[in-house]
């Protein structure tokens, strides 16, 4: 996948197009990520012992990995890859051509 946990990333489209925010985990074999502070979903919980009051939770739901940008240097970029000399495999900005840190 493009998307890594911990990459900036911008929504492409839906309600949220244009926001920016931190993935906070991916889910490789259903392509979504969980973005921070974006799709947020209402969610009905039972008082449990960690929760004894129970209610209305609200959480955020996850997105389709073809609606997000990888944010580099401030702008959305594709993401592309390369060896470095020592066959480490490297993300790359197909924008700026610069490494991504993950």
């Amino acid at each position: 996948m493009h998307i890594k946990k911990g990459d900036n990333v911008m929504i492409l489209s839906g309600a949220y197009k244009g926001k920016t925010g931190k993935v906070l985990y991916v889910i490789p074999n259903r392509n979504r990520a969980i973005v921070e502070s974006v799709n947020f979903v209402k969610r009905h919980s039972r008082p449990t012992q960690q929760n004894p009051q129970g209610g209305i939770v609200e959480k955020e739901a996850s997105i389709h990995v073809s609606n997000l940008a990888v944010v580099v240097g401030g702008n959305p970029t594709r993401v592309g890859y390369r060896f470095l000399d020592t066959g480490r495999k490297v993300r790359v900005s197909r924008k700026t051509g610069e490494d991504i840190d993950s």
